[in-house]
């Protein structure tokens, strides 16, 4: 008992330091002032980004787990028959979340969508079957996205799938047809990147553990520079449909260098054709 006191104390001591040491960077990035686009006064957010965070498993705090899709076992729960000889590869990281307070304020019934889901992951996520991820999904993934501005405008080209989107500074009006990746009106407010997405399908998902939204979900962007090689993104996602309140994620990104700072490519259209199509063979493969 006392050596777990005394543990106890110990990282006491080590999360007040943290967040002593904390205050200071926090000061630090709102000062910081990022260098200029070139002939504008906004600042240059060219460049590939990437998280470096678990959010692609799931946005609200986790710990590790065998698999993201499990089923009953004869003490605790296995991973399900299609995933298991994956191993530690289908596993799923942990993570501290990046939804700010900790869990998304679903109602009732969209909480049991969620868990429908997850229990269901690998028929249901849409990235399983490599359709676009949408926003704000397709910033977290697994893969870099790159960010191209000039003068005259911006866009944001994804790895995964090859998305992309048009940030537009002219709002159109309301978007003509319910898509993907929505569509995307900017402005900028100091040196912070808002962008609103409206008009996306109700068929994207925020994470690999199911968590969802419905076609009247709005998603507001920030996007700040905190350091040379870094910049804080928020979202902020409203879906009464969906959630009893607003509620926002917050993370990190950074901004790849040298060799890395470049896009592969990942088409994975062709990588599902025997998942989706494969059943179509005149003599399916077993």
């Amino acid at each position: 008992m006392i050596r777990i006191v005394a543990a106890l104390a110990v990282a006491g001591l080590m999360v007040s330091g943290t967040a002593a040491v904390a205050q200071p960077k926090a000061k630090a990035a709102a000062s910081y002032k990022a260098p200029r686009l070139a002939g504008t006064k906004q600042p240059d957010l060219n460049g590939v980004w990437q998280v470096m965070n678990s959010a692609g498993w799931d946005v609200e705090p986790h710990a590790a787990r065998a698999a993201l899709q499990m089923r009953p076992g004869p003490i605790i729960p296995v991973p399900a028959k299609e995933v298991l000889a994956l191993g530690a590869v289908g596993a799923v990281p942990g993570g501290l979340g990046v939804v700010e307070g900790g869990e998304i304020p679903y109602t009732p019934e969209a909480k049991k969508v969620r868990d429908e889901n997850r229990a269901n992951y690998l028929e249901r996520d849409p990235e399983v079957k490599c359709y676009l991820p949408g926003v704000p999904r397709a910033n977290y993934m697994h893969l870099p996205f790159q960010i191209f501005q000039s003068d005259a405008g911006m866009m944001i080209a994804y790895e995964y799938a090859g998305a992309v989107r048009n940030l537009m500074f002219d709002d159109p009006g309301p978007p003509p047809v319910d898509s993907w990746m929505g569509q995307s009106v900017a402005k900028w407010e100091g040196d912070t990147l808002v962008v609103t997405v409206t008009g996306q399908n109700d068929r994207t998902w925020f994470d690999r553990a199911g968590n969802h939204h419905s076609d009247q979900m709005t998603v507001v962007e920030r996007y700040t520079p905190t350091g040379p090689m870094t910049m804080r993104y928020e979202a902020t996602i409203t879906d009464p449909n969906t959630f009893t309140k607003p509620w926002k994620m917050s993370m990190n990104l950074y901004k790849r260098q040298g060799e890395d700072a470049q896009l592969n490519q990942f088409k994975c259209v062709e990588f599902v054709e025997e998942l989706m199509y494969g059943h179509l063979r005149k003599e399916p493969l077993k």
